[in-house]
């Protein structure tokens, strides 16, 4: 006898990839209910990942009775990949150029990764601070 081959459909919204299990679904709408705009069963395609976050999706996702609907995120490629050594250069009477990949932490609080190139200012006079804007010209910055 010949088992029969389970079908899944895959919708996707770029980072995250649903999955629709049509035979362990009990139809309690749960989805419909909570993301009418991602989920209409008389379209086609009947769910449109596209129209929702990723977030939004994930609960979703987690309330579905049935695990009938389950998920994937893409996967990034490691970072070790993209990191690049680190290297600095002065620049005379301009700013400190840092080359590589740099985890940032601003006096703030607020963090961000720069990658490649990045001017650090070195004159104090930058409206962008810590980041150089080109102020050293105006002002005749040596150093």
């Amino acid at each position: 006898m010949m088992e029969e081959r389970e079908i899944i459909k895959k919708y996707t919204n770029g980072d995250l990839t649903v999955f629709w299990k049509p035979k362990k679904c009990i139809h309690a709408a749960e989805c419909v209910k909570l993301l009418p705009n991602v989920y209409d069963p008389k379209a086609k395609p009947w769910i449109k990942a596209e129209n929702a976050s990723v977030e939004e999706l994930k609960a979703q996702i987690q309330k579905c009775p049935s695990g009938a609907l389950t998920y994937e995120m893409k996967v990034e490629k490691p970072e070790e990949e993209t990191r690049l050594d680190t290297k600095v250069e002065v620049l005379e009477n301009g700013p400190l150029l840092v080359y590589g990949t740099l985890n940032i932490t601003k006096p703030n609080g607020d963090k961000e990764k720069k990658n490649k190139t990045t001017a650090f200012c070195r004159c104090g006079a930058s409206a962008n601070k810590p980041y150089c804007d080109g102020a050293h010209i105006k002002d005749g910055f040596k150093g």
